[in-house]
């Protein structure tokens, strides 16, 4: 396949993986899918934005470029075999190096945040709601009873953070943002490897404007 086909594939792989990303990180802003009376109430990590930047809005650039590199002129001029094809692979490293930085970012955060756990009402203290952490080091992975430590948040009467909910809720997505940092990753390391390759070699023998073979 040539170089500038593959980054376009990569590219357009990218694109829904980056709204995917998107769409799941702004779900956790709102824990158990209601809206959080303070920002005390939501996970710390979810602030640090790794699903939103790292996988998100920083991903869209290599991924446009990606997809812009199969559109590129071959020739360009007479007598100069790939010209501007090898300088638009290099840049393609680049922005490789860019997305592949903001899925480590996002893939970090989420994987911190799984271990942490989410942040849970423990009950109240001298009248005092309680909100912290109450797991360490992915404790309640493997041991669901430990979920018993979060409690059921009311207002007015009202139920509204179930326990096993806003856990399942957190873990859940952050799982989904963590494989997709992952997936965006080694797209990105491939696109890399693409690019040098594209950057030393050119793009397969596309200089049918010269009068020899046309793109292949």
């Amino acid at each position: 396949m040539c170089s500038g086909k593959c980054a376009k594939c990569l590219g357009i792989t990218l694109i829904p993986l980056a709204i995917l990303a998107v769409l799941g990180h702004i779900l956790l802003f709102f824990p158990a899918g209601k809206v959080a009376e303070s920002n005390d109430h939501i996970t710390g990590e979810v602030f640090y934005l790794g699903g939103l930047l790292g996988s998100g809005v920083l991903m869209i650039f290599p991924a446009l470029v990606f997809l812009g590199m199969k559109n590129n002129d071959c020739c360009g001029c007479c007598g100069n075999e790939s010209c501007g094809k090898r300088f638009a692979m290099f840049s393609s490293i680049l922005f490789a190096a860019i997305g592949f930085v903001g899925a480590a970012y996002n893939f970090i955060i989420s994987a911190v945040a799984i271990n942490h756990g989410p942040i849970c009402y423990l009950g109240k203290e001298a009248g005092k709601d309680i909100w912290d952490y109450p797991f360490s080091d992915g404790n309640y992975l493997g041991n669901k009873t430990l979920w018993e430590r979060c409690k059921v948040y009311q207002i007015n009467g009202k139920s509204e953070f179930d326990t096993e909910v806003i856990i399942t809720w957190n873990l859940t997505l952050f799982s989904i943002l963590l494989i997709i940092g992952l997936v965006q990753g080694v797209l990105c390391a491939i696109q890399a490897i693409n690019g040098l390759i594209g950057t030393i070699c050119g793009d397969c023998k596309c200089c049918g404007c010269c009068g020899n073979d046309g793109p292949v």
